[in-house]
């Protein structure tokens, strides 16, 4: 018993010296343009915000866009045989600058810094293609993301995306912040499984409360994935994303976000032999 209460004073040292740091900083903040200040606000407010490369005009994008194109050829459904769960290709292209360079604009830090109160890291970013799938498992089922008290996930379409494709989803934060019962109905479900179906969640939440985020390729999706319920939608076609990730710069689960740059996916050279010739052989396979 001495032990637990000591574990829970502890625990709750943490949190208070957490909250103390955001107010301390608050001075320190990173200044932002107006048209910035609209996107926080709408963080701070729904706790995300969608756009698109266009309107964000981030230098970098061009470079971003391109060295996409010349990857995403060779990222193909390699489990041939029938399967109801079929995990998606993901590329860790945190280390290529095409990638990174655009992670790291400084208008997209000052305004992440803003909205988290803290000093912030960028863990990195994943190349995705999510595949046709019949069952909902991994991140199709309803989470939340545990890695920080805030976490932003910044999801960039490559492709037009409609409901054939899976469109990323969430429930409004109304329906389940912590003074909502349904937060606590929802944190027994999650923590007894590794994420909610959309039956379940249903007898919670009426799906018509729940929202579909389509959009046309380019469309930018900023969202703080561990105070919003969210999930990808069941998709009949292929989706092509983006998924550029930040937290705190301590973030309570250092370890889940390794994966960002660690080896835990394959690491492709851009231009490699190897990426050139998976690239021919998917296009010539296509001409047949």
């Amino acid at each position: 018993m001495f032990v637990k209460i000591k574990e829970k004073i502890s625990l709750l040292q943490i949190e208070l010296n957490y909250i103390a740091q955001r107010w301390q900083n608050r001075s320190s903040l990173p200044v932002i343009d107006s048209g910035d200040r609209k996107i926080l606000n709408a963080l701070k407010r729904d706790c995300i915000y969608i756009t698109n490369l266009t309107d964000l005009g981030f230098g970098y994008t061009p470079e971003l866009l391109n060295a996409a194109d010349i990857l995403l050829p060779s990222m193909v459904n390699t489990n041939y045989s029938y399967s109801e769960k079929i995990p998606p290709k993901i590329y860790t292209v945190t280390d290529l600058a095409e990638f990174s360079n655009w992670g790291r604009e400084p208008r997209l830090l000052n305004l992440i810094e803003n909205y988290m109160g803290v000093p912030i890291a960028y863990h990195g970013v994943h190349l995705r293609k999510d595949f046709a799938n019949k069952d909902q498992f991994a991140t199709l089922l309803w989470h939340r993301d545990i890695e920080d008290r805030r976490v932003i996930k910044v999801i960039v379409y490559l492709n037009d995306v409609e409901e054939k494709h899976g469109p990323f989803e969430y429930v409004p934060l109304s329906y389940t912040s912590l003074y909502n019962p349904n937060y606590y109905r929802i944190k027994s479900k999650i923590n007894t499984s590794e994420g909610i179906n959309d039956e379940t969640l249903n007898q919670i939440i009426l799906k018509s409360a729940w929202k579909s985020c389509p959009g046309a390729a380019g469309t930018v999706i900023i969202v703080d994935t561990r105070r919003l319920l969210h999930h990808g939608t069941i998709r009949t076609q292929e989706r092509s994303t983006l998924f550029f990730a930040y937290t705190t710069k301590s973030p309570k689960q250092p370890q889940l976000c390794n994966h960002f740059w660690d080896d835990s996916y394959f690491k492709p050279n851009l231009y490699s032999e190897s990426v050139q010739e998976e690239n021919d052989h998917v296009l010539s396979v296509g001409k047949n």
